[in-house]
């Protein structure tokens, strides 16, 4: 039996079905994140995010990344 959960997204409170018994089928599969991503969230949420604000934490983490990238190349860190 495939367990589904309704849950609330802690960064938007929007309601969205969680399968985490059928993860192919959650609304979170169609997001792809590398470990570096997948580890920013996950320090940030205990909880499952929706779709929409995983997408905003990975670009946030990627604008995160580039400055300090742009910092490091004009040796202000």
């Amino acid at each position: 039996m495939c367990k589904h959960e309704s849950k609330l997204c802690p960064v938007c409170n929007r309601s969205f079905e969680c399968k985490m018994g059928d993860v192919l089928k959650c609304q979170c599969y169609a997001v792809r994140l590398n470990d570096e991503e997948r580890e920013y969230i996950a320090q940030r949420f205990q909880d499952c995010l929706c779709a929409t604000c995983i997408l905003t934490m990975r670009a946030r983490y990627q604008h995160a990344r580039k400055e300090i990238q742009l910092k490091q190349f004009f040796g202000l860190i």
